[in-house]
């Protein structure tokens, strides 16, 4: 079974900035593309970036310029960097494979104040 542990979520105010870290089990990671997810509330879960094993990044349209995904092959580890924070940023934020597999990790919560 895939583990899948994100980390870094928080309080912030419109305008400002987060780190999010995912760490996920050497069996998925190590030959997946990976994305960041997330889930606002009463909506569907979508998703946000992506990242390939040589590092390439993909960004759904309203983070570009905002966003940068980034992973550490060394450390199992995925990250997303978030600026200039908006309300609609708001949600529960995942990381899974892209396309994802069945297992999720708990998500990190991303509330942003007007």
């Amino acid at each position: 079974q895939a583990q899948l542990v994100e980390s870094g979520g928080g309080l912030v105010q419109a305008g400002g900035s987060l780190r999010l870290s995912c760490l996920a089990s050497t069996s998925i990671f190590s030959r997946s593309v990976m994305g960041w997810y997330r889930q606002a509330p009463g909506k569907q879960r979508e998703l946000v970036a992506t990242v390939t094993i040589g590092g390439g990044a993909s960004y759904t349209d309203s983070v570009k310029d905002r966003f940068t995904i980034s992973r550490d092959n060394a450390k199992n580890t995925v990250y997303l960097g978030m600026n200039s924070l908006n309300v609609e940023d708001t949600g529960l934020y995942y990381c899974n494979t892209y396309p994802f597999q069945r297992y999720w990790g708990q998500g990190t919560q991303v509330t942003v104040s007007s």
